[in-house]
């Protein structure tokens, strides 16, 4: 068994050691990296006896620290924590740190590399001599590894003028003498010297041990032979020479003829080969040396108390706020459940969590806990409903929750054996205070409660505080900012899974199905859960200058994004159905001409059949290979295209199946029978830009790019008869955010003056006049302009034009030649991602950008692109939610009947009824384009017709004085 495979300078922390120094040469202290460790664990002892009886039995895990921080380092992509320090090296050494705790051992010691020389590199200034300086960042996690450690209450020892190997040597030894099984943590080779029956080496990678029989496969050795081997063949690693053309195979068969190394050299005339004899007597003081070097030290003269190296005294609290602070959420679960399960010494215990949840099913209990609801300035608040789409749902209860540790269930609706209070009475009674925007109410993802409240005919105000849009502020790279994952994350605590009242799959259940007693603990503890994580959020918000663009814009946002959820918009199911008829028709007739191309009928959404009839039958060239065989995706039918007809009926016939089955038919479902409309969920979560995005259905990827998936768009009506819809679309925002950014003098003077921006680009880069450009000059600046905005590499470019890559790259140098500024902010935007670990918005919306610093280049292009494109559309889409929550005040405060419905990226969708179109299109381009000051105007293309699709630009006549 081969140990893991062998990284450069990877164990730079190799204890070989110089001519064997007396104990009187020791250094007079031993140094523990730890600030401040505990007193007496760790001092010199000249005549240090062997290992305690306690150890007998025991697991012993010796950690050569200094070579897997470097190994995490080299091997890790680029990550940084949430105030921009490097920590792939910190992720990976506690990962692994994890799953060696995983594996159950009694004692762990991590290993250290003292600062200075060591002895060997006194005797030998050529050891190590080779190897670059530490690298900064590096340096920096060190020190954050050994905090981490001491707050693990790990030893992290070190000793003046020797390695770490030479540590973990001198406590193999000890332990192996008192009876311990030991494993070592290395791929240091040198460290097979001290393989026994009771000492293997540990492959952290593979989860293998290394033992005295691996060795003789490999190297046909004993471990006692390692030096002397060493001393032989050499370790260009550590820099140690041994003797020049003796390799390996014919070390192995030196040592097994002669035992040792002196036996070696003193039998060098025997040996074949004249100049392997001539390098054996010439370089034999060299591989004295080397051997020398090579030999781990095992009688370091320290005392050691091995009961600071057991395994379970972690400072729960101090490691995970340390994890909080570098951004690990799931190393701290790992490292809750490990503390759980320790029992090998006392360990500080979770808290209990202490939690009293009340039931309020009965009048009398009902008025009293109203009373105290009424005194209170704020309180924590969530639903229990009968459905996940807001608008559909019915209330089942209410969880109230003002004091941690306490909460409310007041029962409106539960199996018919269960007390339960009528819900128009409770609704009622609630209403006053949950409509009083003097008392503040937070919770966990309130616009769906406020839209079933709404729903319930309650208007929900004082909304003060969202933990789930606030976690995802704090961590916009995330994808799970659930109640139960920030309670996991923040206080420790799983929280009880819905799946345990309501099951799954067929017999899953409606929760006023469930006993009551079952819902009022599950309720119970999300409001209580929600109202103890506001302080940790709202101080992390503060802390990390978050609290601005929380309340000022996501939290105006929410209120904004329940309203149109509770609107809806109109969808027509007739008009849907003739849609479906039309594409249905549609695919038939391409099938025909499928079938007829390709000589036979086949299943055309079975890509093992297609791969056949394209690359066998046809022998069309394979683009691009999967697992399965050659891909038959939609870029691949697309390219092939130009090569055959039936690769392009192909993608006409895909792109008809899914308009059909994923919108025309699936859109009637979704229609709320109540209201006729489709009430969409708006996500403020998911996409880490801060871009919304919408579900049930998922109206912002209806294709608008083809006329069939435009079509879709017909069926989307106003609510009232004779109204109509209005869109109102920023034009060219994102161009026009790069203008504001990078200044660029010719780039503003364009959106200045109201050019055609990809017609002046063209104009600008080819040097003709702007009345000269032709289409194909346009389509070629408007493809470089988005490139340049998602990082489009020469090549892609290349590929998207149609063009050579020199010619592509040729075309973007003339750009940044023409547009200085563009490449300016662009540098400046990565130099500052780079520097900080994160980039930011027009509104101060942080996004952290891990990667950008790596050496492999497609970790780092992408990185790169999304730096560039989180600063572009983040800020886009700050200014478009910055302009509905300023339309939204203005529908409200002014009597309007106009309602906004939707939000698809840079576009929002009302209807209106004809005699405010005018007046309703004036104010929102007023509101859209007066939005923030820029170094550009803000242009807004308005357009208006009797549904979404027939909408026609709308003339937006000056507003007489």
């Amino acid at each position: 068994m081969p140990d893991q495979p062998y990284l450069p300078g990877m164990d730079d922390a190799d204890g070989e050691g110089t001519k064997n120094p007396s104990a009187e040469q020791a250094p007079a202290v031993a140094s523990s990296p730890i600030d401040n460790p505990t007193d007496g664990d760790i001092t010199i002892s000249p005549d240090a006896s062997a290992a305690q009886n306690t150890l007998q039995g025991k697991k012993v895990y010796l950690v050569d620290t200094p070579a897997l921080v470097y190994q995490n380092f080299h091997a890790m992509p680029e990550m940084t924590s949430p105030r921009g320090q490097p920590v792939n090296a910190v992720f990976g050494f506690v990962r692994d740190l994890l799953q060696l705790l995983e594996e159950r051992p009694d004692y762990l010691i991590c290993a250290w590399d003292e600062p200075g020389d060591s002895v060997r590199a006194e005797s030998y200034p050529e050891y190590k001599a080779h190897r670059p300086e530490m690298p900064l960042d590096m340096r920096q996690q060190m020190e954050m590894i050994r905090e981490l450690i001491d707050a693990m209450n790990f030893p992290a020892l070190g000793i003046m003028g020797y390695e770490a190997d030479d540590v973990m040597a001198t406590l193999s030894h000890r332990a192996e003498e008192g009876g311990a099984e030991v494993l070592l943590i290395t791929s240091d080779k040198d460290c097979r010297q001290l393989l026994s029956d009771q000492v293997k080496i540990y492959s952290l990678r593979k989860k293998t041990l290394y033992d005295v029989q691996d060795l003789k496969n490999d190297w046909g050795i004993r471990p006692d032979q390692v030096p002397d081997f060493q001393g032989l063949v050499g370790d260009s690693v550590d820099n140690i020479p041994g003797v020049p053309l003796i390799g390996p195979k014919f070390a192995r068969q030196l040592i097994e003829e002669h035992e040792d190394l002196e036996t070696v050299l003193a039998n060098a005339d025997s040996v074949s080969g004249k100049k392997r004899k001539e390098n054996l007597v010439q370089y034999a003081d060299q591989a004295r040396v080397s051997r020398e070097l090579a030999l781990l030290r095992k009688d370091l003269p320290f005392e050691f108390d091995w009961q600071s190296a057991a395994v379970g005294r972690y400072d729960l609290e101090h490691v995970l706020d340390l994890f909080q602070q570098y951004g690990f959420r799931s190393h701290g679960t790992r490292l809750v459940a490990l503390s759980k399960q320790t029992s090998q010494v006392a360990i500080p215990k979770d808290e209990p969590w202490e939690a009293d949840y009340k039931l309020i099913a009965t009048k009398e209990d009902f008025e009293s806990f109203l009373e105290k609801l009424k005194s209170q300035k704020r309180f924590s608040f969530d639903l229990e409903t009968t459905h996940l789409i807001a608008r559909w749902a019915k209330i089942v209860g209410y969880a109230i929750a003002w004091e941690e540790k306490e909460a409310y269930y007041v029962a409106v609706r539960a199996p018919k054996e269960d007390p339960q209070l009528d819900p128009d009475y409770v609704r009622e009674a609630m209403r006053p205070i949950l409509e009083d925007p003097t008392i503040a109410k937070v919770g966990q993802n309130l616009k769906y409660d406020i839209v079933v409240m709404r729903a319930a005919g309650v208007n929900v105000q004082g909304v003060q505080f969202d933990t789930m849009l606030a976690s995802y502020l704090l961590e916009a790279g995330e994808r799970n900012h659930n109640l139960d994952d920030l309670s996991k994350r923040y206080l420790n605590h799983p929280m009880i899974p819905i799946k345990d009242l309501i099951g799954t799959g067929k017999k899953q259940k409606r929760m006023d199905e469930v006993p009551l007693d079952k819902v009022a603990e599950y309720a119970g503890e999300d409001a209580d859960v929600a109202l103890r994580l506001v302080p940790l959020l709202d101080s992390r918000l503060k802390t990390e200058t978050l609290e601005s663009l929380f309340t000022d814009l996501e939290l105006p946002v929410l209120e904004v994004l329940a309203e149109m959820e509770y609107h809806g918009i109109r969808v027509d199911p007739e008009r849907l159905a003739e849609l479906s008829k039309l594409y249905g028709k549609a695919m038939e007739q391409l099938e025909i001409d499928i079938f007829e191309i390709a000589g036979k009928e086949f299943n055309i959404n079975s890509p093992k059949q297609l791969q056949t009839i394209l690359f066998e039958e046809f022998e069309l060239p394979v683009v691009k290979k999967t697992k399965t065989g050659p891909s038959t995706d939609a870029s691949v039918l697309a390219e092939l295209a130009a090569h055959h007809p039936l690769p392009a009926k192909i993608v006409e016939w895909r792109q008809y199946s899914k308009l059909k089955n994923t919108y025309v038919d699936a859109l009637p479902l979704l229609i709320f029978e109540e209201t006729g409309r489709v009430h969409a969920s708006f996500n403020q979560h998911i996409a880490a830009t801060g871009r919304l995005s919408s579900s049930d259905p998922n109206l912002q990827n209806i294709p608008v790019r083809t006329s069939g998936g435009r079509e879709i768009r017909s069926a989307f009506l106003p609510g009232d008869d004779g109204w109509e819809l209005l869109t109102a679309d920023y034009s060219q925002i994102e161009l026009r955010v790069l203008a504001h950014f990078s200044q660029d003098k010719t780039l503003c003077e364009a959106f200045a003056k109201d050019w055609d921006i990809h017609a002046a680009v063209a104009s600008q880069v080819q040097g003709v006049p702007i009345d000269k450009v032709d289409k194909d000059m346009r389509r070629l600046a408007k493809t470089v302009n988005f490139g340049v905005l998602y990082g489009q590499s020469a090549h892609g470019l290349a590929q998207n034009l149609g063009i050579s890559k020199k010619e592509a790259e040729q075309f973007i140098q003339e750009y940044f030649a023409g547009y200085p500024g563009v490449e300016e902010f662009l540098e400046a935007t990565l130099d500052e991602a780079r520097m900080t670990g994160y980039v930011k918005t027009i509104l101060d919306r942080r996004r952290k950008i891990d990667g950008v610093r790596s050496k492999p280049s497609r970790h780092r292009n992408l990185a790169e692109r999304t730096a560039i494109n989180t600063v572009i559309q983040g800020s886009a889409a700050d200014l478009i939610k910055k302009a509905m929550v300023a339309i939204h005040h203005r529908l409200h405060a002014e009597p309007w009947q106009a309602r906004m419905l939707l939000q698809i990226h840079d576009e929002l969708v009302f209807e209106v009824p004809p005699e405010e179109t005018a007046k309703l299109a004036e104010m929102v381009v007023q509101e859209m384009t007066g939005v923030m000051p820029l170094q550009v105007p803000l242009k807004v293309d308005v357009s208006v017709g009797p549904n979404w699709f027939d909408v026609q630009p709308f003339d937006m006549k000056p507003s007489t004085p």
